[in-house]
């Protein structure tokens, strides 16, 4: 079967197409054939050499997909060849199979097709994780930075779901457009004095930041009394001095968290909130769907050209 793999570290020039046999599902797994690989974030750092996959763990990129069971192992209960399933993984999405614990599969959500579920739970385990973490409540307010990309564009939904006021940049007007039409109460361009605007609101309760150091001091300065910062990336650096003395005249709270190196036990009880949020939420109008634009696998240098452009709005999907 083929497989996407890093020869190297660099640009998307790095991503070859491999053959290696095709795995099969040892006791406790199931054998995904896959539908889509949704792209995140993650697949372009370790692409950069900036997140190798955790160890034991195979370096194919990717860290979900969606698709059809194709072998269920010994000792594997709820699941029978031809199920519809999306899975979170450590790594090995963009393949044309994956075998994965089952406890980090479940199904897609009702009413949703398998393409558009290629990108959909790593960034619901991510955002209701965290937001969870952040016991974010009805009433307070939240800022999501790249409110128009999969991450955000979730967040928003899920947030105003919780009740909160939600704060979302973007950096293009459409984008900004796709956030109002997602629920955010307030769309702010990045390009503009987006803190400036924040600091007018009143500044915000809870910020889920994926950009790390360079708004960290920021940030900080935005939270409300007893505010919470959950990280959950680095896109801008990692490094930064930090102001105790506001963060403690605040009583803040920053904490950082990451999803692809729990354990699938871990991982069971995340997807396990995840199917009791959204199982019936897409069905039902409480989410929606954002775009999904189809990479064939073979493509992929030119599905992660154009993720690294910043032009996509919504989650992009490899199709084997």
């Amino acid at each position: 079967m083929r497989v996407i793999r890093a020869d190297g570290a660099g640009g998307p020039e790095v991503l070859v197409v491999h053959e290696v046999p095709r795995p099969e599902a040892k006791a406790g797994e199931v054998l995904i054939e896959v539908t889509a690989a949704g792209m995140n974030r993650g697949d372009v750092m370790q692409r950069h050499g900036h997140y190798p996959p955790p160890e034991g763990v195979t370096d194919v990129l990717g860290l979900e997909v969606s698709g059809t069971i194709a072998e269920v192992g010994d000792g594997v209960e709820g699941w029978s060849p031809g199920d519809e399933c999306v899975a979170l993984l450590a790594g090995g999405g963009y393949a044309e199979y994956v075998a994965v614990d089952a406890r980090q599969v479940i199904r897609p959500p009702r009413g949703m097709d398998l393409v558009t579920a290629g990108g959909f739970i790593e960034v619901a385990a991510t955002v209701i994780s965290n937001l969870d973490l952040a016991e974010l409540t009805s009433g307070e307010t939240f800022l999501v930075h790249g409110g128009a990309g999969g991450i955000g564009s979730f967040a928003i939904q899920y947030a105003k779901s919780l009740g909160a006021k939600v704060v979302a940049t973007a950096g293009q007007p459409q984008k900004l457009d796709l956030c109002r039409e997602l629920g955010a109460d307030v769309a702010v361009s990045y390009h503009d004095d987006w803190a400036a605007a924040v600091k007018d609101l009143g500044g915000v309760d809870v910020i889920l930041d994926s950009i790390g150091a360079k708004y960290l001091d920021a940030h900080v300065s935005l939270l409300k009394r007893d505010g919470r910062m959950v990280t959950i990336g680095l896109q801008k650096g990692r490094r930064a001095e930090l102001d105790l003395g506001l963060l403690l005249g605040k009583r803040g709270t920053l904490m950082a968290t990451t999803l692809r190196s729990r354990s699938a036990e871990e991982k069971a009880e995340i997807l396990a909130r995840v199917a009791e949020v959204t199982q019936e939420g897409f069905a039902n109008g409480v989410f929606r769907c954002v775009p999904v634009r189809e990479f064939a696998l073979d493509d992929v240098r030119a599905a992660h050209e154009f993720f690294d452009s910043g032009d996509h709005t919504g989650k992009l999907v490899l199709r084997p």
